[in-house]
């Protein structure tokens, strides 16, 4: 399958897509959604913001793996669980542009989508629903995955990512931000033990900016 890897600059989607292709599909395209302009940090409920205008730098990385970029217009209209009907000025629907994009316009079509949602059904329905309006396969490889083992199998896999922003508790902006998974590994199992920490962040702990990883001809410089 031809595929197209949603970034949003963090680990779980870069080794999402690692997975993808060690699967045997062929990534044909990068997809990202862009905070407006000035906005460091918006109040999606599907997109991480933090660290995303220096995606470009990932796919600069990859080498010549195009990247299609759309700016983030809708809100989050519709915060149900099920996501059935597109509904107007709904972010799903900037999802549905950009990817509508890609397909369009990479030369031999595209047939799926990796995406690195672990927990969030939320994240999830909107996606499925995306693709399957667009005729897309929507791959998901680290879904429900156990996250200790997902996060050690990641530090193995040479997969590195730098925190750019913590909300966790014990984690500490001046003592957290700017290092490496592999420097902090200990202390999140730590505080997994002692807060019920989700290790990957899929608490909204922290959010990650991914540097090396195979997938890279050259390590990011941060």
């Amino acid at each position: 399958m031809r595929v197209v890897g949603l970034l949003s600059g963090g680990k779980d989607s870069c080794y999402a897509l690692m997975q993808c292709i060690a699967a045997g599909h062929k990534a044909v395209a990068l997809a990202t959604l862009l905070p407006a302009p000035g906005i460091e940090e918006s109040n999606s409920h599907m997109y991480q913001s933090v660290g995303v205008n220096n995606v470009w730098r990932i796919a600069k990385a990859m080498g010549s793996i195009p990247i299609y970029t759309r700016t983030i217009e809708g809100k989050s209209v519709n915060t149900a669980a099920n996501y059935t009907q597109p509904i107007a000025d709904d972010e799903v629907e900037d999802l549905y542009a950009l990817l509508k994009s890609v397909k369009e316009g990479v030369e031999g079509g595209v047939d799926g989508v990796s995406v690195g949602a672990i927990l969030s059904d939320y994240q999830r329905v909107r996606v499925e629903n995306v693709c399957v309006r667009l005729g897309l396969v929507c791959y998901s490889y680290l879904w429900q995955r156990e996250q200790k083992e997902l996060l050690s199998e990641m530090l193995k896999c040479d997969v590195e990512a730098v925190l750019i922003k913590v909300a966790g508790a014990g984690l500490l902006p001046e003592q957290h931000c700017g290092q490496t998974l592999q420097q902090l590994h200990p202390t999140l199992l730590q505080l997994n033990s002692k807060f019920d920490l989700h290790v990957c962040g899929e608490g909204g702990e922290f959010e990650t900016f991914t540097t090396d990883c195979p997938l890279y001809e050259k390590r990011i410089q941060m």
